[in-house]
């Protein structure tokens, strides 16, 4: 079953809100650490504000990631591909819309990427 305008409308509602927040938390961030001119005399305490620092940007590569695979979700509204399995073609269950909106595969295309990924990671 297809999903209906207005719960896609509501899906479009919750992602651009969710895009622009991470957006300027990204934003924050960098500004954050590019006027960081903090000097530590310890070593220990420049070691320690280094990993904070190394975390942080850690932090923003996944919201950056985030954000990309939002305004994919995004385009796929826009030019009606929304709902659809990139690899099967088959419609993505409403439940899993509504839990992970941003995502491109079917529960079945995604547990078999698993799967295999699992496989040749040994894992």
């Amino acid at each position: 079953m297809a999903l209906r305008k207005e719960k896609i409308e509501e899906i479009r509602s919750f992602l651009s809100n969710r895009r622009d927040a991470l957006r300027t938390e990204v934003r924050q961030v960098t500004e954050g650490m590019i006027n960081d001119d903090t000097t530590f005399s310890d070593s220990v305490d420049q070691a320690s504000a280094d990993t904070e620092k190394t975390v942080a940007v850690q932090v923003q590569n996944r919201e950056r990631e985030e954000i990309r695979d939002i305004e994919g979700a995004l385009r796929r509204i826009e030019n009606g591909a929304f709902g659809l399995c990139n690899t099967c073609g088959d419609e993505i269950s409403d439940a899993r819309m509504g839990a992970y909106p941003e995502t491109t595969l079917c529960i079945v295309c995604k547990a078999e990427l698993e799967s295999e990924r699992n496989r040749y990671t040994g894992r």
